[in-house]
């Protein structure tokens, strides 16, 4: 299973994260040329070798009309309305880039994000936030680059480290700030994270609403076989070195272990099988299932299995004794070959869908849910056939 994971122990910039996939690729100067080619306006892609505490990595260098701008301006939404480009322009503009249909309608997902934190932060209304115009083009040149190398690099499992927010104050359009930003703390709840003595702003909004769009969960380092490593250098100077890491290298299939409860019963109505079902479901149990017998006396029984996790096999034992007529249970510990699994929400032209990914062991499965289809199906006149097909393109 091809598992990329991101380590932020200096937080995540879109310039940095650009850079440390770019360290990924053999070829850069090709891939770079890719990246020009999309056609941002006034953008230029450009990269160089540049060395952190002894580690020699890669910088990004993003030009907006032959200028190099900065990483903490370009993040930044605000409501100065002189020299803004508002949310459907920012939308119209991707969706006219030289880029494959998943890069951009990612990207502008991750452009909706920041809207709606700053819209939140802010109490204003999402169709009323503006991005700054030339901070517009610097933060679209990190998102469709991120975007668009992660499809490059077409990854089964994308894992996230708890992140570096730094410490202190930020400068930004509305003020000074303190560390996380008001919109990177919003992009960045439930999810893990940490300060420190750097004071400095080391997880900006956009590679807040990157990593956030993109992670499938947040860890520490998985058991894993590396065999790629990527450095993407920051642009400031600090005691320990600047850089985000990325790994690419193949997790080890997983394991688990299930508890298997069974036992015979004979004496019970279907009536009351039915609610003991979804009572012991309620307790815990992973699965339940019954199995038709023959038992002692010539009658006809049914065999109860559940499968139950440790931590709720005795809230489940105690369901069943209460809920069935059972006067002895058995039990065996099975180990299990399993998928791992994800489940995401993904965006497409004819509406929300919820798809599923299970992957291990050389195989990877990924389906949309059914009654997403359905839905879809009867509010467009479309067959499941032509519904399936086109949800396809975005998976």
């Amino acid at each position: 299973m091809k598992t990329l994971y991101i380590e932020c122990k200096m937080g995540a910039a879109g310039d940095m994260l650009t850079a440390a996939l770019l360290d990924l690729f053999d070829d850069k100067s090709s891939i770079l040329s890719e990246l020009n080619s999309i056609g941002i306006p006034h953008v230029s892609f450009n990269a160089e070798t540049t060395e952190k505490c002894g580690i020699n990595g890669t910088r990004m260098l993003v030009k907006v009309d032959g200028q190099e701008e900065g990483s903490s301006l370009s993040s930044h939404i605000h409501s100065d309305h002189h020299t803004h480009n508002s949310l459907p322009n920012i939308k119209a503009l991707i969706l006219g880039l030289n880029a494959p249909d998943k890069v951009k309608s990612d990207a502008i997902e991750v452009y909706k994000s920041l809207a709606m934190a700053e819209s939140k932060v802010h109490g204003t209304p999402i169709d009323d936030i503006h991005f700054h115009e030339v901070g517009t083009f610097d933060a679209i040149a990190d998102i469709v680059a991120v975007c668009y190398l992660l499809y490059k690099i077409h990854a089964d499992h994308i894992l996230v480290s708890p992140i570096h927010v730094g410490s202190g104050t930020v400068h930004c359009e509305h003020g000074i700030l303190p560390v996380p930003a008001p919109a990177t703390a919003e992009l960045l709840k439930g999810v893990p994270i940490y300060g420190g003595s750097i004071e400095s702003e080391l997880c900006t909004p956009t590679g807040a609403a990157l990593l956030r769009y993109f992670a499938s969960s947040f860890n520490d380092f998985p058991v894993m076989i590396t065999e790629i490593c990527g450095y993407g250098m920051g642009k400031k100077d600090f005691p320990v070195a600047n850089c985000l890491r990325i790994f690419i290298g193949d997790s080890l299939n997983s394991k688990d272990q299930v508890f298997e409860l069974n036992c015979n019963i004979d004496d019970i109505t279907g009536e009351d099988l039915g609610y003991a079902m979804d009572a012991i479901y309620e307790a815990g149990a992973r699965e339940v299932f019954f199995t038709h017998v023959q038992m002692k006396k010539n009658r006809p029984g049914i065999l109860l299995t559940v499968l139950v996790d440790s931590e709720q096999k005795d809230s489940v034992v105690k369901s069943i004794f209460s809920n069935t007529t059972t006067i002895g249970i058995r039990e065996k510990i099975c180990e299990r070959y399993v998928l791992d699994r994800e489940i995401k929400t993904i965006k497409t032209p004819l509406g929300d869908v919820q798809v599923k990914k299970s992957y291990g062991y050389g195989t990877t499965h990924i389906k949309a849910e059914f009654d997403n289809l359905i839905n879809i199906s009867k509010e467009n006149g479309m067959s499941l056939a032509n519904v399936r097909a086109e949800i396809a393109k975005y998976l």
